[in-house]
C-alpha cells in the first residue's frame, strides 16, 4: 500500500508542477465546434460543453488540488502545533481554555459548512480557500499534539533536560517534538486527502477557485448536467479526486502501519 499510495501521490505531484509542460491545449481555450467530444487521439479525456480539453484541464486542475492541500496542512498543523504543544504542556487554565472551550465550540460545527460560511462572506480565492478551510482543520492536529505532548513531557529524558536547565521551548522543540514527529506526519497526510475532497466539495458547489481556472470539483459541476450525453465530463475528475484521496491515505495508512511494526 506504501508503495502504490506513493506512487498516486508522485503522479499528482509531477502532472501539478508540470502542468504547463504536459497540457496539450490552454485549460481555458475555447472551441465550440469540440463542443461536448468524446475522448479520441486528439483529445485523449475529450472536450467539455465549451470545447476546452479536459486532460489539460485535470492537469491543471491537480495543481489547484495540491495548492489548497498543502496550504490548508501547513496552516492547520502551524496552528495545531501551537495551540497543541501549548496545551499538553502547560496544561491547567491554558488547556481548559483551548481543549474545552475552544475546541469544543468548533467542532460543533462542521469543517466544511463552516468553510463554506467563510468563503460566502469573505469571497473567492485561493488564500481565503486555503484559510476557510484550516478554520476547522486545526483541531485534529491540536489534539493529537496535546495528547502526545501530554504523554511525552512525563518521560525520563524530557525531565532529565529539564533538570539540567533547559527552558521550555528548548524541551519542546528539540526533546519532544523530534519524539512524535511520525503520528503528525500520518495526520498530515490524511489531512491532505480531507483537504483535497473538501476543495472538490466547496468548488462543486460554486464556492472554490472562481472560473475560468480549473478545478476538479468546478468540473464536475459543469459536467453533471451532462452525465448520459457526455459522462466522461464526469468520470475523469471523479476518477482524479479518488486517485488523490486514495493516495493520501494510502500513505498514511502506510506510515501509520510502519510505527505500528516499531
Amino acid at each position: 500500500m506504501r508503495t502504490f499510495g506513493a506512487i498516486l501521490a508522485a503522479l499528482l505531484v509531477v502532472a501539478a508542477l508540470a502542468a504547463p509542460w504536459l497540457a496539450p491545449r490552454d485549460p481555458a481555450a475555447l472551441d465550440l465546434s469540440l463542443r461536448l467530444t468524446p475522448p479520441s487521439a486528439a483529445h485523449w479525456l475529450g472536450a467539455d460543453e465549451l470545447g476546452r480539453d479536459v486532460f489539460s484541464r485535470l492537469l491543471y486542475g491537480a495543481r489547484v488540488s495540491l495548492a489548497v492541500g498543502t496550504g490548508v496542512v501547513a496552516l492547520s498543523l502551524a496552528a495545531g502545533l501551537l495551540v497543541g504543544a501549548g496545551a499538553g504542556f502547560y496544561g491547567g487554565w491554558l488547556d481548559r481554555f483551548f481543549n474545552v472551550i475552544v475546541i469544543n465550540t468548533l467542532q460543533a460545527f462542521p469543517g466544511v459548512l463552516l468553510a463554506v460560511a467563510v468563503v460566502s462572506f469573505a469571497g473567492q480565492g485561493l488564500g481565503k480557500l486555503i484559510i476557510a478551510l484550516s478554520l476547522g482543520g486545526w483541531i485534529g492536529y491540536a489534539r493529537l499534539i496535546r495528547g502526545q505532548v501530554m504523554a511525552m513531557k512525563e518521560r525520563e529524558f524530557v525531565q532529565a533536560a529539564r533538570a539540567l536547565g533547559a527552558g521550555d521551548v528548548r524541551v519542546i522543540a528539540r526533546h519532544i517534538l523530534p519524539n512524535i514527529a511520525r503520528p503528525i506526519v500520518v495526520q498530515s497526510a490524511v489531512g491532505m486527502a480531507t483537504a483535497v475532497i473538501s476543495e472538490a466539495t466547496l468548488s462543486f458547489l460554486g464556492l472554490g477557485i472562481p472560473p475560468p481556472a480549473p478545478s476538479w470539483g468546478s468540473m464536475l459541476n459543469d459536467g453533471r448536467g451532462h452525465l448520459f450525453d457526455a459522462p466522461h465530463l464526469v468520470i475523469f475528475p471523479a476518477l482524479a479526486v479518488m486517485a488523490a484521496v486514495l493516495a493520501f491515505n494510502f500513505l498514511g495508512d502506510a506510515i501509520a502501519s510502519a510505527d505500528a511494526h516499531h
